[in-house]
């Protein structure tokens, strides 16, 4: 039995809410789906492609960011710390920081996919046999809690990667990160990253790759759906369209209906014309001043580090 390895917590929603959600988002003038409803097993594994895609220049950026300045980022952050990672997915980028900082002391990985937080724990305890792992299985948007940290520790740290903070309005950014600050207490810290405004073909290169990944990612959403609810989408009647928004600088995510069609959700109807779309994400992009100022209230920025480019940037950030 592994001792460092906690059982995991459960904070999924019931079916019942979940189609409620569903329905509503699908029943206004622009239709909608949560992003969330990307990650599951098929929708993660997906995901791990399109990292790997030359077009999509985000990960290899950021991880570059992170091996090159990896000796300060733990100098700052310190000893002795518990790393809290919303959206743990696979695990992987959690390891340079496991492998690089001093003597942490625990690691929290909170994802919606079941079966990526249990494999990714698992492999995780065995690499790592005296880091507790602690894990939350949930909707990291929605409501949940830290488990008891019990045991000796310096200090909180989030890690939020990948630029999944532009997912949300920066509204929702704001409020997101304030409730995770209020919940790891003052003088936690925030280490992340955000995707920075450049040209719009290197952005939009980014999100309609060669190899149709992407495509496949964004459809695969529907096919989630169709087996976590009573639903019936039809995948070939469904085109991927992703574009920059000037105006709200952020790529968007579409979903084109080819047809006009009815689909069946749990006994409801939702109607489609030829052409409508259903808008699966946002990426917003910023500039390091702008997301710095967003969060000001809650947070003070400690450093910067970005690519000769300037690509991307990854932020250190201490609660207020």
């Amino acid at each position: 039995m592994k001792t460092n390895l906690a059982k995991e917590e459960y904070y999924t929603p019931e079916q019942e809410a979940i189609v409620e959600e569903i329905i509503e988002s699908l029943s206004q003038a622009q239709k909608t789906l949560s992003c969330k409803y990307f990650y599951d097993e098929k929708g993660s594994d997906l995901f791990e492609e399109i990292v790997e895609l030359d077009e999509y220049y985000l990960t290899r950026t950021e991880t570059s960011i992170m091996n090159n300045n990896i000796e300060e980022i733990s100098r700052l952050i310190g000893k002795n710390c518990i790393l809290i990672e919303p959206g743990s997915g696979s695990g992987q980028k959690i390891k340079i920081l496991l492998d690089n900082l001093i003597f942490p002391s625990a690691y929290v990985p909170i994802d919606i996919s079941e079966s990526y937080v249990k494999d990714s724990a698992n492999k995780l305890s065995k690499n790592y046999p005296d880091l507790k792992i602690l894990p939350i299985i949930a909707d990291y948007t929605g409501e949940f809690k830290l488990p008891g940290f019990n045991f000796e520790h310096e200090n909180l740290v989030v890690y939020y990667p990948g630029s999944t903070i532009g997912n949300f309005s920066p509204e929702k950014a704001k409020e997101f990160l304030k409730k995770i600050a209020h919940m790891c207490g003052k003088d936690s810290y925030l280490l992340l990253g955000i995707d920075l405004k450049k040209d719009k073909e290197v952005l939009e290169k980014a999100y309609n790759d060669g190899s149709g990944i992407t495509r496949k990612f964004n459809i695969n959403i529907l096919e989630n759906l169709n087996n976590l609810i009573e639903s019936n989408f039809e995948l070939d009647q469904w085109a991927h369209k992703a574009f920059f928004n000037e105006d709200k600088s952020r790529i968007e995510m579409h979903l084109v209906s080819k047809e006009k069609q009815n689909v069946n959700i749990n006994g409801y109807t939702v109607s489609f014309n030829k052409g409508e779309t259903i808008h699966t994400e946002n990426s917003h992009k910023y500039s390091i001043d702008k997301f710095c100022e967003l969060i000001s209230d809650d947070y003070r920025m400690n450093k910067v580090w970005t690519d000769k480019e300037n690509k991307f940037a990854v932020l250190l950030f201490q609660s207020i």
